[in-house]
């Protein structure tokens, strides 16, 4: 519980979502459905809105030991032998700023995929707050489910135009975590990109290591973008990680934003800043660049 009440600190610090705020006016599921506008944005004014012209989008859905995952794939119309990227969502799962990013990279050709890994525990859309969705859904995620799926889903991708020796990964708070562990877990990424993903947390059952366990035997390198105003990711976490990630050989780094708390990058939230949210992804599309994902 002390994981979720970390996470449950970041997702609501400096934020209009809280603890009994309703979200059902805020959040509509892609579970099983396809994948609508899933957010009424919270400042709509600063929405990143990247059309799919010239690219392929839209739901795809991969087997996995006979339960169908959706994704949500966008890619250069036509094109194969892309690099691939996957794009982890938040707690909230697979929504329109999350369909966004991955036009995002598309746009730049990229085969982008990102995978509703909550399908199997239920609906986010169907709980009032994110302390409900938190104990109903996140809590009952294994980390070893979520490592299979991922591993279907690149196993889609090379057989879809993907080009798998070029393969990379980012993801959002929830998924900024699930970044490190699967960099560490398949030996075919490239790079990796973490915005904001929990660091250090209480091993159970469901989640037996956290990313600074797997720090030290880390091969893919890994760039951390942080907010030092982050309330459930202290920057002190943050230089544990780097004193881990130093016994270690993946030449990870980190950039934290001074100015910025949590989901910094998230444009459809009050939290967001935009001058680091666009610095974080130039950083992130060289760091993936220089790292030979593209």
């Amino acid at each position: 519980m002390e994981n979720l009440k970390e996470d449950f600190d970041s997702l609501v610090a400096k934020t209009s979502i809280s603890d009994g705020v309703d979200r059902r006016g805020f959040l509509k599921t892609a579970l099983g459905t396809g994948f609508a506008a899933a957010v009424l944005p919270v400042c709509a004014q600063n929405v990143v809105k990247t059309d799919a012209k010239g690219l392929t989008a839209g739901e795809i859905t991969v087997n996995v030991n006979g339960q169908a995952v959706p994704v949500y794939r966008a890619q250069p119309e036509g094109k194969t032998n892309l690099p691939v990227i996957l794009v982890i969502s938040e707690i909230f799962g697979v929504h329109e700023y999350i369909a966004d990013v991955t036009r995002r990279f598309a746009k730049l050709g990229y085969l982008a995929l990102a995978p509703e890994l909550f399908v199997r525990q239920g609906d986010p859309g169907s709980y009032g707050t994110i302390a409900e969705l938190q104990k109903e859904i996140i809590s009952k995620v294994p980390d070893a489910q979520v490592m299979t799926d991922l591993d279907a889903v690149v196993a889609w991708a090379k057989a879809h135009g993907g080009n798998t020796d070029k393969l990379g990964i980012t993801g959002f708070c929830w998924g900024g975590r699930i970044t490190w562990l699967y960099a560490a877990h398949n030996p075919k990424i490239k790079a990796g990109v973490s915005w904001y993903g929990r660091l250090v947390g209480s091993n159970t059952a469901l989640t037996p290591k956290n990313p600074i366990d797997i720090a030290a035997t880390l091969k893919a390198p890994v760039l951390g973008l942080y907010g030092a105003q982050d309330g459930g990711i202290p920057v002190a976490t943050v230089v544990q990680m780097k004193d881990a990630l130093a016994k270690g050989r993946s030449k990870s780094e980190f950039i934290v934003f001074k100015n910025s708390g949590h989901a910094f990058h998230a444009d459809y939230r009050t939290s967001y800043v935009e001058a680091d949210a666009k610095e974080g992804w130039q950083q992130a599309l060289t760091w993936f660049k220089t790292h030979g994902v593209s």
